[in-house]
C-alpha cells in the first residue's frame, strides 16, 4: 500500500520508491527515505501529511506520499 493509505500515528517500513519523476525519487531520497527505512505518519491535513523519519519531522504533500510505498 501507498503512505496515503496509512493511519496517523502508525509507523510503517518503507518497502519501495515508485516516483514518475526522478527529481522526485531524489528529493525523498534526500529526506532519508529509503527502503527498509521506518516511517511514522503524524497527522494528515487535507492534501498534505506530517511524517517523521529519523527523528526529523516533515511535510509531504499526496503526490510525494503515494510514492512511498509501505
Amino acid at each position: 500500500m501507498t503512505l496515503t493509505e496509512g493511519m496517523p500515528n502508525t509507523s510503517y517500513t518503507i518497502t519501495d520508491i515508485v516516483a514518475k519523476e526522478d527529481g522526485m525519487k531524489d528529493f525523498l531520497f534526500s529526506l532519508g527515505c529509503f527502503p527498509g527505512e521506518d516511517i511514522t505518519i503524524i497527522s494528515q491535513l487535507a492534501s498534505n501529511m506530517i511524517v517523521n523519519i529519523k527523528d526529523a519531522r516533515y511535510s509531504i504533500d499526496s503526490e510525494l506520499a503515494k510514492a512511498i510505498v509501505v
